[in-house]
């Protein structure tokens, strides 16, 4: 993955400037601490004076966020964290607004928002804590979860199919995708940096586990036995590998992916090479979603920058145009706009 170095001025603040007086109320070994540590490490180096950063969260067991880093925030409502931070940034642009949010806060109540949030491409970091359950409320299954799990509020198993967030936010043409996970500190921090460094929405998945109530739900991810099968970690311009001795990677026959074993007659410069600015591809790569607990064959699942792209952000294009119709106009006048041209009396 590109590397993003730190910011060269000088942090005005440190990590334990971020630490607020909060006692921090989630489970014993919930993958949120991680997170939030990755967090108060990335923040103070970007540059940003500590009352321009914002972070904003929905409802959720990662929606307690905002109560756990020193500086502006707020707790909205279920599913209205992403109108909440686009209001924000529409009328206050030079803030550094971080939206933080999980899987069912976003993805079902809040999924409308989500998607116009990326379409619209607001200057926002979006962070998305996805543990496949509904945590606050004790267990139920979410818009992630898999086929056939067993949760208190399907006992029988889940017959849902699940979203695949990734694909979902190309498919809002959000233009910069990307996904983490909480037990890899180095590469989360990574990713953090290239959401800030992204000017518009970026869409960060970061798979996080929920030792309560769906503990394990990644572990074939996280696990060193498996980690190198089971993961491709993609990084821009470089060869799709993975396996336990780097012995694997993808090829692309036309646009079908393929994997190869590099043991066996097939060498480096046959493989895909990772390209960030291919939407096409970044749609073919989150795609890998199989469910590598059914055994068989499946492609690991990526991790690292899926797609990047420059487009024009929302709050950039309505400062403009307010601009223009304020120099034609001029600035208005709010009160008579209020009365407005025609009157009618009620007898």
């Amino acid at each position: 993955m590109s590397e993003v170095t730190a910011n060269p001025i000088q942090p005005s603040f440190t990590a334990k400037d971020l630490v607020t007086d909060q006692d921090v109320r989630w489970c014993p070994g919930c993958g949120d601490y991680s997170i939030l540590k990755q967090a108060q490490t990335v923040v103070p180096e970007l540059g940003i004076p500590r009352e321009n950063i914002v972070f904003i969260s929905g409802i959720g067991c990662s929606s307690r966020f905002p109560y756990y880093m020193e500086t502006f925030g707020m707790h909205s409502i279920h599913g209205r964290a992403a109108a909440v931070a686009s209001g924000l940034k529409a009328s206050r642009p030079e803030l550094s607004v971080w939206m933080v949010s999980g899987d069912g806060d976003s993805l079902s109540i809040g999924g409308n928002h989500f998607i116009h949030l990326l379409r619209r491409n607001f200057d926002i970091n979006l962070l998305l804590f996805n543990n496949e359950i509904y945590g606050l409320t004790k267990g139920q299954y979410s818009p992630t979860s898999e086929e056939g799990k067993i949760t208190k509020s399907t006992p029988f198993g889940s017959i849902d199919h699940p979203f695949n967030p990734a694909a979902l936010a190309l498919g809002a043409d959000g233009t910069f995708i990307a996904r983490s996970m909480d037990r890899d500190p180095v590469h989360l921090k990574d990713i953090l940096r290239r959401a800030h460094a992204h000017k518009g929405t970026s869409f960060v998945e970061i798979y996080q586990n929920c030792n309560v109530f769906n503990d394990g739900a990644f572990e074939i991810f996280t696990d060193k036995e498996t980690k190198k099968i089971e993961t491709l970690f993609v990084e821009n311009g470089k060869p799709l590998i993975f396996g336990q001795n780097a012995d694997k990677g993808v090829k692309l026959d036309g646009f079908k992916p393929v994997i190869v074993n590099l043991a066996e007659g097939h060498s480096v410069n046959d493989l895909w090479i990772h390209d960030e600015t291919d939407r096409v591809k970044a749609g073919i790569l989150s795609r890998f979603f199989d469910n590598p607990r059914k055994g068989g064959d499946h492609f690991p699942r990526p991790f690292g920058v899926f797609y990047s792209e420059s487009r024009p952000c929302y709050e950039d294009g309505m400062s403009s145009q307010i601009a223009a119709a304020i120099e034609q106009k001029g600035a208005g006048d709010l009160d008579k706009l209020l009365r407005g041209r025609d009157t009618w009396e009620i007898q």
